[in-house]
């Protein structure tokens, strides 16, 4: 009988800040929510926030880590559309990157190495990136996924992290079955079946239905 393995879910990302007012000002101003203010005396204060659409959480404060402020570096954010998601962060008063990919292809470099400018060359899901920094210098990266690999999610178990991310998902399947019905040249009744099957696999690598 095998073991049971257990559920280990990333929750909490500490980031070293200088100035704690500062960057909670900054990061609830790019919409990320505010899920706690805690403050035990003037030597203790603990800020937690949710970057939208997201299951782990930011916390950030006084003597909540020993790490340096801004040493924290390729912190990662997943998005399905990386202009969009750069539009957005210029409007509400970050400095992103232009989008870039990465010479390798695989993943990016550290720091600027082998930054190719523009977007992968046939926007393949995971190939375009873009960065940004807090008033620290903490160091993100923003990366589009539109369909996951193969095993990188249990098909069994599909969920959407916001009403947009699944708005995203019905319009990504929305032109793959209208590329479908154009293949098949007929009208297909049973479109709400082939959007759930297609949703599925997108998000978990797995073969689309045909």
């Amino acid at each position: 009988m095998e073991a049971r393995v257990m559920d280990m879910k990333l929750e909490v990302v500490v980031v070293p800040v200088s100035d704690v007012g500062r960057a909670k000002d900054f990061y609830t101003g790019l919409g990320w929510r505010l899920d706690a203010d805690f403050e035990a005396g003037p030597d203790f204060r603990v800020v937690q926030v949710t970057p939208p659409g997201s299951p782990a959480s930011v916390i950030f404060g006084t003597s909540v880590t020993d790490q340096a402020p801004g040493s924290a570096r390729g912190l990662q954010l997943i998005v399905d559309d990386i202009a969009a998601a750069r539009t957005e962060l210029r409007a509400k008063g970050a400095d992103p990157s232009e989008v870039f990919h990465d010479a390798g292809g695989v993943f990016h470099h550290a720091g600027t190495d082998a930054r190719v400018p523009g977007p992968a060359p046939d926007r393949g899901s995971y190939g375009s990136f873009l960065s940004f920094e807090d008033p620290d210098g903490n160091g993100w990266i923003l990366q589009e996924v539109t369909a996951r690999r193969p095993g990188r999610l249990d098909p069994s178990v599909t969920a959407f992290s916001s009403t947009d991310d699944l708005a995203s998902a019905l319009r990504r399947a929305a032109a793959a079955h209208g590329e479908h019905e154009a293949r098949t040249g007929e009208e297909d009744a049973n479109w709400p079946d082939w959007y759930a099957a297609y949703m599925v696999s997108e998000q978990a690598g797995t073969e689309p239905p045909k």
